[in-house]
């Protein structure tokens, strides 16, 4: 991990540099971790789950007993069908407990685009499990209505595992963090010169900084309530001033999701 994340500072650092032209590749959160957080039972966040192949690498919601919503960026590469990774459903812990279930299919948003990280979702399709089997009555994430948008500044909340860039703090139970919406003209703002903030797009976090979803957190739940705003996604650094986070907008996807799921949305 430590090694991981000195190649991503340096490799952020080199691309800084090299910016000549509104021509940068945002890079991808690909290993995990919640910053300026704190520690959450898996019954506050029972639609959260751990995508994992031999370690955890992704986040996703539960929305439905058999559908997880996550990241296009984490299922790239992956085989569409029958893929060698497992969802844990049910459990505060990455590494054990709840259950572990295989991935029947993989439904990745056919406009994904890898180069300025634009209609970042997938849906996973899983096996068919007991949910009495699960030491709570899991609750899944619900969908936002298509004019569900929240005022700028509304206290939202981000949830993962991983390193939390802090050794008192363990990474080895679910981590969340409180953050503000942010206008989306500031954010556009910000990120000019870094990428394209488009319409599924959301963004999050303090102008200071100091509290952000990061690498591998990619794919989890930016939630209201109980109600998903969006999907861990990309941004430059992690926890940095004026540096917002930035999501996949759910309520962009609505007809997409409900065509792959069968779900109703409103």
């Amino acid at each position: 991990m430590e090694h991981l994340q000195f190649w991503l500072n340096s490799l952020a650092i080199c691309l800084l540099a090299a910016l000549a032209s509104s021509a940068y590749i945002p890079l991808p959160r690909l290993d995990g971790r919640i910053v300026g957080g704190h520690e959450v039972d898996i019954k506050d966040v029972p639609f959260q789950v751990s995508l994992q192949s031999s370690f955890h690498f992704c986040g996703g919601s539960l929305i439905s007993k058999r559908f997880v919503l996550t990241a296009a960026h984490c299922t790239a590469g992956h085989s569409a069908v029958n893929p060698g990774f497992k969802v844990r459903v049910g459990s505060s812990y990455s590494t054990k407990d709840g259950i572990l279930l295989k991935p029947l299919r993989i439904h990745q948003h056919e406009k994904y685009n890898p180069m300025n990280i634009d209609y970042d979702f997938s849906l996973l399709e899983l096996e068919d499990y007991e949910l009495l089997s699960l030491p709570f009555e899991v609750e899944f994430a619900k969908l936002p209505s298509s004019d569900a948008d929240l005022p700028d500044g509304t206290l939202v909340t981000v949830s993962g595992w991983g390193n939390t860039q802090n050794s008192s703090e363990s990474n080895r139970v679910l981590r969340a963090v409180h953050v503000p919406t942010v206008n989306q003209d500031v954010c556009e703002q910000a990120y000019r010169g870094f990428g394209e903030i488009t319409d599924r797009m959301v963004c999050a976090g303090y102008t200071e900084g100091g509290k952000d979803a990061c690498q591998g957190d990619s794919g989890g739940p930016l939630f209201y309530k109980d109600t998903l705003v969006g999907v861990v996604s990309w941004g430059y650094g992690c926890a940095r001033p004026n540096y917002p986070g930035v999501y996949s907008r759910v309520t962009s996807v609505l007809p997409w999701i409900a065509e792959k799921t069968g779900l109703e949305v409103k």
